[in-house]
């Protein structure tokens, strides 16, 4: 018995002894690998100026005049946030499953090592890791991530010099800004930007968590990559961290719980600018090329957030306006949808990841369809059923008699959108182009620039970019040109049939007016308000075609692109939509050129100011390139249009005395316009397709651009005070109109009297000083004389 009961306490001894001889020899070797680190390799090891002196790779980025951040470039994204302003909690996800005793340890967590070197010694080198935070930060700056025994020395080596150089708070700060996330990310401020679209005082607990969980191995648990293992490793960091008691019980189940919304389309901005943001690029990288995208050169644009917002979402909101009313084209493609689940979703995945992302227009893949409902999976894999009002723009593709072309049926590629209550509806991507572009009508500063309806479906832009022709846009400028010849806006011209033999390649030339209506004698002004294009032509003639096509450069235009002949008075060269701004600045600011100038400031990491734009001076008679007098007459007569004529609703929707500006229509509609200004801002709005062809019969600028103008100008002008222009001196009020002193009195002036007087037109120019009353009905237009000397002189030119 006694022998018996001895037996298990000398084998029990036995594996003790054993055990703490094996420990003795761990301890033993951990220390003979510190001794020849600390007097072999340590002495050898580089210096430590990358961490002492850290200079991190930051990107390019863009900012709004208001600080708002609108673009980031450089192929690593990365913020750099000192250390007192990383939320607690999130340095404690971090240490607390990379390195928990990582503020008691001097470098190397020997608890650790020696368990480390079990797994070791029993399944290979590599099986198990003990790198602290202080050797993960000597193998990110320093060494590859190779496993082998000299980079392990290396790596302590490394670790004890760099915590006898910094701080534990330091070293902390180093590892959490330098770290690699996965998505281009490099630290945590800038993987909470690319996965959540938030700041790091901004996240969740269990959103710290999967951010925590990535240092390990950032491809394996990247959430977008590999969401499931993202899960796993994220309750990993949770469980620990409940361990450690740095979260509380119900912290730690509403963690578990939470769904994530992580961020799978790249980094988004909160506010659309992506056009500026690009044009703020290339300017920075032709100066400081591949250094632009490492230095942390900060850009100071001079857009404003609220109006770049306004005119973006104006933009879209017309384009898919105009886009509806011309019906479905059906959908974007069609795939097989196969039988088995999993594969029906590989099928589906990758069919919608093809298809690029716009705002708002989410590609689904039809699941089923009928006349009365249709149920879709978009490309977040949500199922959404549609019915009801959601049907009605692609009725027509759900019906019987549908071509296959335009059919919506199982396993059709469509875009969905979600509006502000929550409905679902089928929609389309628009194949029109827009721009706009708003710019300080006395400084030049762009306050907002859209250069199409998508950057990510087209990087082309439209305001900079696209030559179109500018129809009747163009027409303030002949008209300006005549009052410098003696005309004025009350010089009476023929509407009627005019015919110029020669004027078309040797044909004869008949313009006409797009109402395809005649209303006899009418004033310039009226012939402006009503965009007449044979008055405008037969005002073109009188002045010579020589002559006005030199006055045109006065604003800024290419006269190679303008046509030397009569069409030039319907608007048949070529113009940029940032040039048209340019030169409706000149009448806004009162004959003024600008330069439009985009960037305010460039300044460096540290903010210091390496490029600034010198404010231009404002209104100096050097710069002046109009006679106050023109600009302030061309100003009375673009109030008119907008107050009755082709672009009335303007001052009717924003209800302002001192919104001038012109609609543009180019022939078959191919191109539409409004060009426009008050209190200080001018704005041009385009619309039209890349490859020129009619925007519809029944579309003119009136209707395709200035309820684009209508909806930014509403936001741009909503704390700016009505601009009321002062006369000049040099012009008089002769016949109720306004005309230059010297041309008084005079038979250019006057216009023509002709023997027959129209009746009183109910429709006739108003008297650009009465009050702003739009129930009122305008007054009739006065009677001009001329001398009957003068009056076949006149008559030729003009009639």
């Amino acid at each position: 018995m006694a022998t018996t009961s001895k037996t298990p306490r000398r084998a029990f001894s036995g594996i003790r002894g054993f055990i703490l001889i094996a420990l003795a020899a761990l301890l033993l070797l951990v220390a003979g690998v510190v001794g020849y680190v600390l007097f072999r390799v340590l002495p050898n090891v580089p210096a430590l100026d990358a961490v002492t002196d850290y200079r991190p790779k930051i990107p390019l980025r863009i900012y709004t005049a208001d600080k708002v951040l609108i673009g980031e470039f450089g192929e690593e994204h990365r913020d750099f946030v000192p250390i007192k302003k990383i939320p607690d909690l999130m340095k404690k996800s971090l240490l607390a499953i990379e390195d928990a005793r990582f503020y008691e340890h001097g470098a190397i967590d020997f608890q650790r090592g020696v368990g480390a070197v079990v797994a070791n010694l029993r399944h290979g080198f590599g099986a198990g890791g003990a790198s602290t935070i202080t050797m993960q930060v000597a193998r990110n700056f320093f060494l590859s991530r190779e496993k082998h025994l000299t980079r392990k020395a290396n790596e302590i080596a490394l670790a004890y010099k760099i915590e006898a150089a910094l701080s534990k708070d330091e070293i902390l700060e180093l590892y959490m800004n330098q770290i690699y996330l996965g998505q281009r990310a490099y630290g945590f401020s800038s993987a909470a930007r690319t996965y959540f679209n938030k700041t790091l005082d901004q996240l969740s607990v269990a959103e710290m968590a999967m951010l925590a969980g990535l240092p390990q191995n950032p491809s394996r648990h990247n959430p977008v990559a590999n969401p499931k293992r993202a899960r796993e490793r994220q309750h990993a960091v949770l469980k620990r961290m409940r361990e450690l008691d740095y979260i509380s019980e119900d912290q730690y189940q509403k963690a578990l719980d939470e769904p994530l919304r992580v961020n799978t389309r790249g980094q988004e901005f909160d506010t659309h600018a992506e056009y500026v943001a690009e044009a703020a690029r290339q300017a920075v990288y032709s100066q400081f090329k591949e250094e632009a995208y490492t230095r942390g050169i900060r850009v100071y644009t001079t857009i404003l957030k609220a109006e770049q917002e306004a005119a973006y979402n104006s933009v879209r909101r017309n384009v898919l306006a105009y886009d509806q009313r011309h019906g479905y084209r059906g959908p974007e493609g069609r795939i097989d949808l196969p039988d088995d689940p999993v594969e029906r979703e590989d099928a589906i995945s990758e069919a919608l990841g093809k298809r690029p992302v716009s705002d708002g227009l989410i590609p689904a893949v039809v699941l089923a369809a009928s006349g009365k409902a249709v149920r879709v999976e978009t490309i977040d894999g949500d199922e959404v059923n549609i019915s009801g009002a959601g049907l009605k723009f692609a009725a027509g593709a759900l019906a019987s008699s549908a071509k296959e072309e335009r059919r919506i049926a199982k396993g059709a590629i469509v875009r969905v959108a979600k509006d502000a209550k929550g409905n679902w509806s089928i929609t389309q991507v628009p194949q029109v182009a827009a721009a706009f572009v708003a710019i300080d009508a006395n400084t030049g500063a762009y306050h907002a620039l859209v250069g199409g309806f998508d950057f990510n479906l087209q990087k082309f832009n439209h305001v900079t970019q696209a030559w179109r022709q500018p129809g009747s846009g163009f027409k303030p400028f002949v008209y300006s040109a005549a009052l410098e010849k003696g005309y004025s806006p009350a010089t009476r011209i023929l509407d009627a049939p005019l015919d110029m033999p020669g004027e078309n390649a040797g044909a004869t030339w008949s313009p006409q007016n797009d109402d395809f209506k005649w209303d006899g004698p009418i004033t310039m002004r009226r012939a402006l308000a009503e965009s007449k294009n044979v008055p405008s032509v037969r005002l073109l003639r009188a002045i010579s075609v020589p002559y006005a096509h030199e006055f045109i450069g006065k604003f800024g235009f290419d006269a190679a692109r303008q046509p030397a002949n009569y069409t030039m008075a319907l608007g048949t060269g070529a113009v940029t939509p940032l040039q048209m701004a340019g030169a409706y600045a000149v009448f806004a600011n009162g004959g003024y050129r600008v330069q439009p100038y985009l960037i305010a400031r460039v300044e460096d990491a540290e903010g210091k100011v390496i490029a600034e734009a010198k404010p231009p001076a404002i209104q100096q008679e050097d710069q002046r390139v109009l006679d106050a007098r023109n600009a302030f007459i061309t100003d009375t007569m673009l109030r008119d249009v907008t107050r009755y004529g082709t672009g009335a609703a303007a001052t009717k929707e924003l209800g302002r005395s001192d919104i001038a500006g012109k609609t543009g229509t180019t022939s078959d509609a191919v191109d539409g316009w409004f060009n426009g200004y008050g209190g200080g801002v001018v704005a041009v709005a385009w619309m039209g397709y890349d490859d020129p062809k009619s925007l519809g019969g029944r579309e003119f600028g009136a209707t395709l651009a200035l309820p684009i103008w209508i909806d930014y100008m509403r936001v741009a002008l909503a704390k700016r005070p009505q601009e009321e222009r002062p006369q000049p001196e040099g012009v008089v009020r002769e016949n109720d109109d306004w005309v230059y002193a010297e041309f008084a009195e005079s038979p250019v002036f006057t216009g023509i009297d002709l023997d027959q007087q129209p009746a009183v037109d109910p429709n006739a120019a108003p008297d650009p000083n009465a009050p702003l009353d739009p129930n009122a009905p305008p007054p009739a237009p006065q009677p001009a004389t001329l001398p009957p000397k003068e009056k076949q002189q006149l008559q030729n030119s003009l009639f």
